[in-house]
């Protein structure tokens, strides 16, 4: 796989997305959100789809540069 500055950019994004909700699992999970349910909850709700979403750019950016 090649990687390009903006394939490199959407991977980055990815990790620092899919690292945002795992955090957020792990403090819904404990019982009291430091920053309350419904705060974490958006920020995981946002955060699942747009690693996904910065993932598929970044293979498919990738593959453009192949």
């Amino acid at each position: 796989m090649v990687a390009t500055p903006k394939s490199s950019l959407f991977l980055g994004l990815c990790c620092i997305l899919a690292i945002a909700a795992t955090g957020c699992v792990f403090e819904l999970s404990s019982g009291a959100p430091q920053l309350g349910s419904g705060p974490t909850g958006a920020i995981l709700a946002l955060s699942i789809p747009s690693s996904i979403l910065c993932f598929v750019l970044a293979v498919r950016a990738a593959r453009e540069a192949m």
